[in-house]
């Protein structure tokens, strides 16, 4: 299960099928070496995204 608390780079490496997830909401930069430090809440609130809905959308996305 994915949280708020985690890093980008964790979900990416935990959870690879939520790249798509990631790029749909308009976050490109999942390779930066800020993804590897910044939270999921971090991320969502840099590019505009509430970070409760950005998290559900991941769980949603890999459970799939």
């Amino acid at each position: 299960m994915i949280t708020k608390e985690m890093t980008v780079g964790q979900v990416l490496k935990q959870y690879p099928q939520t790249v798509q997830m990631f790029l749909e909401l308009g976050m490109h930069c999942l390779g930066c070496p800020s993804s590897t430090m910044e939270s999921v809440e971090g991320a969502a609130l840099t590019h505009g995204q509430n970070p409760d809905e950005l998290v559900a959308k991941l769980n949603k996305a890999i459970v799939v």
